[in-house]
C-alpha cells in the first residue's frame, strides 16, 4: 500500500496568471462573506492511513464524536500534507471539488469512496487575499486529497460543510508555515473551521504490525510526540517551530516535514492558548495519531 509522498504545483501548471489572480484578491478584500458569530475553533488531525476512512476503530470514533460537538460553520478550510507546492500557495476555489485519490494498492471500496462536498470560491478567494508572505492564487488544479476526504468523512459525514484546501509551499522553513497559519486565523471570524491535517510522527518506513494504543511501539515515536506535548503545554512555540531539536531522534520521527507543516498552521492560527488533546495515541505502531483544538 502506497501514498505518493509529494505532489507539487508549479506556476506553469496554473493557466491563469498570478497578476489576475492577486487583482482578483485584492478585490475580494472589499465583499465580506456571510459569516456566522463568534470565533471558530481549530484543529489538527493526525489523519494516518487511508484505511480510516473506512475503518472503525478509537480513531474515527474519537472524530465521529468530535464532529458532532463542534459548532456548524460556514465552510472548512483544510492545510493538508498531501497537496505540496513550490514557490506559490495554492488555494482551491472549485464550486463542487473532485475527490482525490492518490494512492495506491488499497481496496476497491476505498478507491470508489466520493466526499461529494460543495466548494466555497469566495471565501477560497478571501484565504488568497489573505496570504501575505508568499504568492497565492486560487486554482482548479486540485481537489480534495485524503488528508482531508478521509477525516472529514467521520467529522461531517453527509458532506452538508463547504470545502477548500491551501497547499504547502514545500520549500519555505517552518517559520513560514506557521505565519501563514496566522495570517489564515482571519477566516475564523468568518464562519470559516481551519484544519491542519498529516502527522506529529510520521515515518512509513518504520510501521510495522503492532496493535493501536497509546503506546508506540519504539521509544523515538513515544517521545517526540511526549516532547511536543510538552512544548505545547508549556506554550513554547519556538521549539514547536525548531521540531529537528525537540528530541535525539527526531529526524527518525519526522524524516521529511510534509506531514509536520500542517500543525504548524494550526498552531498559528490557533492563537497563544495551549490547545486540548482530543486524541492521542499510535496506529502501526510509530504513526502518531494525535488530534489538537484550539478554541
Amino acid at each position: 500500500m502506497q501514498t505518493p509522498r509529494r505532489t507539487f504545483l508549479r506556476h506553469a501548471a496554473i493557466g491563469t496568471s498570478l497578476a489576475a489572480l492577486s487583482k482578483l484578491a485584492v478585490a475580494q478584500q472589499a465583499k465580506s462573506p456571510s459569516a456566522k458569530p463568534g470565533s471558530l475553533p481549530v484543529l489538527f488531525i493526525g489523519h494516518g492511513s487511508p484505511m480510516n476512512a473506512i475503518s472503525d476503530n478509537a480513531f474515527t470514533q474519537t472524530l465521529h464524536r468530535w464532529g458532532r460537538r463542534l459548532p456548524q460553520p460556514t465552510a472548512v478550510l483544510v492545510v493538508s500534507a498531501h497537496w505540496l507546492s513550490r514557490g506559490v500557495t495554492g488555494v482551491t476555489a472549485h464550486e463542487a471539488p473532485p475527490t482525490i485519490h492518490d494512492f495506491q494498492g488499497f481496496p476497491d471500496e476505498l478507491q470508489q469512496m466520493q466526499y461529494p462536498a460543495k466548494g466555497h470560491p469566495e471565501l477560497a478567494r478571501r484565504a488568497a487575499a489573505l496570504v501575505r508572505s508568499n504568492p497565492a492564487i486560487a486554482t482548479d488544479k486540485w481537489g480534495l486529497d485524503h488528508g482531508t476526504w478521509t477525516v472529514l468523512h467521520h467529522l461531517y459525514p453527509d458532506a452538508s460543510v463547504p470545502v477548500f484546501q491551501v497547499s504547502i509551499d514545500y520549500d519555505k522553513p517552518a517559520a513560514f508555515h506557521h505565519a501563514a497559519g496566522r495570517e489564515l486565523a482571519a477566516l475564523r471570524e468568518m464562519g470559516v473551521l481551519i484544519i491542519g491535517s498529516g502527522n506529529l510522527v510520521h515515518n512509513l518506513r518504520a510501521t510495522e504490525d503492532f496493535p493501536d494504543g497509546l503506546a508506540a511501539s519504539r521509544p523515538w515515536a513515544q517521545n517526540f510526540d511526549r516532547a511536543v506535548k510538552s512544548a505545547l503545554a508549556a506554550g513554547d512555540e519556538k521549539a514547536l517551530l525548531a521540531y529537528e531539536s525537540l528530541d535525539r531522534e527526531a529526524r527518525m520521527a519526522v524524516p521529511t516535514p510534509d506531514h509536520y507543516w500542517p500543525f504548524l498552521y494550526a498552531l498559528g492560527a490557533g492563537g497563544r492558548k495551549p490547545p486540548a488533546t482530543v486524541f492521542e495515541g499510535f496506529q502501526r505502531g510509530t504513526l502518531g495519531m494525535r488530534c489538537l483544538q484550539w478554541a
